[in-house]
């Protein structure tokens, strides 16, 4: 396969990643390969055989021109500042770009160890592997900004967590992978060079409108911190939790990164934790807004030699950047949310209108994708006993559906409302249980449930009678109360 590289990331200072070939596997398998994101990268896979494919994705073969380099980072996890992390089973294989024009990073995740594995194998259990395709075809089938599944390979080989598992190879495909915790590596070394160049490296690839501003480096801090609130905003409204918002997982691009111990809600609890290594509940999914703010407050201390001479006034620069933050979120999180209660326009109340409901969800414990697409339903002129069902039959629902009604009254016709929320509010999305069911059933190389659970989850919008049991709730006994980084 001929793979047209072009790796800028290596023309940076040699300082910001290690060359590394990725471990020889003795007998890779393809499991999956993603044919419409390869034709978007300009790959041609025609002609080449499943064995040949995996040879490539596994690692064993690497097409002419790869960078294979493994990038440098630190980060904060959980709050605690650990000065040197990077690549530890990650190895970038190179650079496209698509046909959209747009530069895309090739990665393969457990592929062996490199110089920062930090004593650990540098490989990948299947589990994980199935876990980060079906999440991130998902978010991309829901139109949330995120990186993207390009291929899944088994090695052969078993790998230690605990007991022994499937070793796999996973092919992650991003706008990049520079994340807060790559600025934070060379500021806390003090390396202004570094910071300069790797903020330089950001602009002319990801932010190049900030080129153009008097102040190109407090524009590019403005725009990053737009994109998190608009991506965050995004995760809420479908009720996704990422799991383990370290800095090292929060990219620069704004896409969503690193599906580890990442789920969707069931039923709607703003303080529903799923991570089994999160204790205290720091990422919590009503924290999320909170620690993304967090985050970018990092950052912009990487950039505050770069946003003014002035200490001073490169501090003031920095906290404009967080309060914005703060506006934009409540923005996006606001709009889309009245689009999911099918409100248009903006009108006084619409704020307690959102929180009412939720309030009424969290009382309830009801499902939160159920309960929007009933609503929806409700908008549509069809009975209210699905609704009632989700959120009980109390004063307080009926206070509250009287108020959406009046608010939604001669916005349109009812089938017009239903189908713009049954537009915003997914019908499927990728449940715990499920995708416990799919990796289970993989371990003993059955594969047919990952690959329906995959393919209905690329129309999430959609009723399709074919997949009605994947959107029912887990039953007491189906529910999954932990997920797993797979480290």
């Amino acid at each position: 396969m001929q793979i047209a590289f072009d790796n800028s990331y290596t023309r940076l200072p040699d300082r910001m990643f290690r060359p590394v070939a990725p471990a020889i596997v003795s007998k890779p398998e393809l499991i999956r390969v993603n044919r419409p994101l390869a034709d978007e990268l300009g790959l041609d896979l025609a002609g080449l055989s499943d064995d040949e494919l995996a040879g490539i994705f596994s690692g064993n073969v690497l097409p002419e021109g790869a960078a294979s380099i493994a990038m440098a980072y630190a980060g904060h996890q959980f709050g605690q500042f650990n000065p040197q992390l990077g690549d530890g089973r990650a190895i970038l294989m190179g650079e496209v770009v698509d046909s959209k024009g747009q530069r895309r990073d090739i990665q393969l995740k457990g592929a062996g160890e490199t110089p920062f594995s930090r004593n650990g194998d540098g490989r990948a259990a299947l589990g994980p592997v199935l876990r980060e395709y079906i999440v991130s075809e998902a978010m991309a089938a829901l139109g949330i900004p995120t990186t993207r599944a390009l291929a899944a390979v088994l090695t052969g080989e078993d790998i230690y967590r605990e007991t022994l598992l499937p070793g796999a190879v996973f092919t992650r495909v991003a706008a990049s992978h520079i994340r807060v915790g790559t600025f934070q590596l060379f500021a806390s070394r003090g390396d202004g060079d570094a910071v300069k160049a790797l903020a330089d490296h950001v602009i002319d690839r990801h932010y190049p409108e900030a080129k153009t501003q008097s102040a190109p480096y407090c524009a590019l801090l403005n725009a990053i911190a737009a994109r998190q609130a608009g991506l965050i905003a995004r995760w809420m409204s479908v009720g996704f939790i990422h799991g383990v918002m370290n800095t090292d997982n929060m990219a620069i691009s704004g896409e969503t990164i690193d599906f580890g111990p990442c789920a969707f809600l069931d039923e709607y609890d703003p303080g529903k934790v799923f991570s089994s290594i999160d204790r205290q509940g720091r990422y919590a999914y009503g924290n999320q807004p909170g620690i993304g703010q967090w985050n970018l407050a990092r950052l912009a201390e990487c950039l505050l030699p770069l946003l003014d001479d002035n200490e001073e006034k490169a501090v003031e620069i920095a906290n404009a950047a967080l309060v914005e933050f703060g506006r934009v979120f409540q923005e996006r999180w606001l709009s889309a949310f009245r689009a999911k209660l099918g409100l248009h326009g903006e009108a006084e109340g619409d704020l307690d209108l959102v929180n009412g409901l939720l309030g009424l969800m969290h009382r309830s414990s009801s499902d939160f994708t159920l309960t929007f697409r009933a609503l929806g339903k409700v908008a549509g002129g069809a009975g209210e006993e699905a609704l009632r069902v989700l959120l009980g039959n109390g004063d307080d629902f009926a206070v509250w559906l009287s108020l959406w009604r009046q608010r939604i009254d001669g916005q349109g016709a009812p089938e017009q409302i239903q189908s713009a929320m049954d537009a915003v509010n997914p019908a499927l999305i990728p449940r715990n249980h499920r995708i416990e069911e799919a990796i289970q059933a993989a371990t003993y190389n059955d594969f047919s449930f990952f690959e329906r659970l995959t393919t209905a989850l690329q129309r999430p919008y959609v009723d399709d009678v074919a997949y009605d049991d994947l959107r029912v709730p887990p039953a007491p006994e189906e529910r999954v109360t932990r997920t797993f980084c797979g480290t």
